[in-house]
């Protein structure tokens, strides 16, 4: 396997500043039991299980040797145990990089809300009494914006910033996926199409300027 530093154009393209466009690495927390058992799990502070902890240090070599500039996590515990175990115990925790709160369908099993809503889909139909998906993604785009700041870029909300090179989000399946695709430029429901198992990880980049996924769910 190639090194994750190796991954992007040999000659990057470049900020305003004269370095490279940013790059993104997303981690999804490890196994917790509610995941395990395919629930619903938004705001409910729950550890990772054994397996969870496991599937995090084992994160850590996919991840590879790479300097990041930022290291930063959802608030909930399951996410800062992974960015422990992969070796950042003190990362800058944002409090907007929770999981979707899915209202009165947290801690129930999907197949539960399907049996009684036959077809029901998150993507279309939304969370009772929770966020809606245009709040996910509101959140979603202040953490690109985060990433992007200073690189001239259509999301670069803070074009006197300077830019940073490489940066780790350790966070939620949800929130990850719709964040993916806002990156791309995408409507958040296009989030729907990255499968991303528990402790995943996945690089995203440019190719020439044009926002890119570089590496998914690996």
């Amino acid at each position: 396997m190639s090194n994750a530093e190796d991954f992007g154009p040999a000659v990057p393209d470049t900020t305003p500043a004269g370095t490279r466009l940013p790059r993104l690495w997303l981690l999804r927390h490890g196994e917790t039991e509610w995941s395990r058992e395919g629930n619903y799990t938004g705001l409910t502070d729950i550890p990772l299980t054994e397996a969870g902890e496991a599937q995090a240090r084992a994160a850590r070599e996919k991840i590879g040797a790479v300097d990041f500039d930022l290291v930063l996590s959802s608030p909930l515990v399951r996410a800062r145990r992974t960015a422990e175990l992969v070796g950042y115990p003190n990362p800058q925790i944002l409090p907007h990089a929770h999981e979707w709160d899915y209202g009165d369908n947290e801690g129930r099993k999907s197949t539960q809300v399907r049996a009684e809503n036959p077809g029901y889909l998150i993507w279309n139909d939304g969370v009772p009494n929770g966020e809606t998906l245009d709040q996910v993604a509101e959140r979603a785009d202040r953490i690109i914006s985060l990433v992007q700041a200073g690189c001239g870029t259509p999301m670069d909300r803070t074009p006197d910033a300077t830019p940073v090179e490489k940066v780790l989000l350790v966070a939620h399946g949800h929130f990850l996926r719709i964040l993916a695709a806002r990156w791309l430029g995408l409507r958040a429901d296009q989030g729907r199409h990255f499968v991303l198992g528990t402790a995943a990880v996945c690089t995203l980049g440019w190719d020439k300027h044009t926002p890119a996924i570089v590496r998914w769910d690996y």
